[in-house]
């Protein structure tokens, strides 16, 4: 079922560059890449470009799962692209992020996640990306 998406749109207190900024700040990443309330913060590493990739090591109960891919599409501020691989993926996931400047200080956010093995980790998947756009909105 490899046309099942996740759409997903968030607004965001913060300025277009910082909300773009902070999903390629390993810094800023391990504060909200937190699919699940409560998570302790995962283990980042990302070659910030495109071609580049990323390493994300989420902690679940005593479970290390990765999460890794490539940046595919880099167009600070309004563009980001990159495929998504996980114990929960199937061949060819990919996320999209759009970002809108609403005003100086207000970004529209809307993510976008192809392919999925089942509608079971789809759901999972939309939960968890709504998840971490809400804590995004709280610490950017």
């Amino acid at each position: 079922m490899n046309d099942l998406t996740v759409n997903l749109t968030k607004t965001i207190n913060a300025s277009i560059e910082k909300v773009f900024d902070a999903w390629l700040d390993p810094t800023m990443l391990v504060q909200f890449i937190l699919p699940m309330p409560g998570m302790p913060q995962p283990e980042v590493e990302n070659d910030a470009r495109e071609g580049g990739s990323f390493s994300i090591i989420m902690q679940v109960g005593e479970d290390k799962i990765p999460h890794t891919g490539t940046y595919l599409t880099i167009r600070r501020p309004k563009k980001l692209v990159f495929s998504w691989l996980s114990p929960f993926s199937t061949d060819g996931s990919q996320v999209s992020l759009l970002f809108n400047a609403i005003d100086a200080n207000t970004t529209e956010i809307e993510l976008t996640h192809l392919k999925f093995l089942d509608e079971e980790s789809r759901a999972n998947h939309e939960g968890g990306w709504g998840n971490i756009l809400d804590m995004l909105a709280e610490v950017v």
